[in-house]
């Protein structure tokens, strides 16, 4: 089961951006450090209010949000 507690959207933060809880550390900053080549000790010694399960929660989100669903549509004569 997908734990997605940590990240949050609240509409007076950064316009409602999915957020780490509700601090303005977005998701899309820490997968964008992460697709740079930046390892998780680095980023928590960056941003020294996140915790290691805020970094894995943030993959967590994209590999849901990534999840393809087909569907096919049956034309009905």
């Amino acid at each position: 089961m997908l734990r997605i507690d940590r990240i949050t959207s609240d509409p007076t933060i950064m316009t409602g951006k999915a957020c780490i809880r509700g601090m303005r550390i977005t998701v899309s900053l820490v997968l964008n450090l992460i697709a740079n080549g930046m390892s998780k000790a680095d980023i928590l010694a960056e941003y020294p209010a996140l915790e290691p399960e805020d970094i894995d929660q943030c993959l967590n989100y994209a590999a849901y949000l990534a999840e393809e669903e087909l569907y096919t549509i049956h034309k009905v004569s």
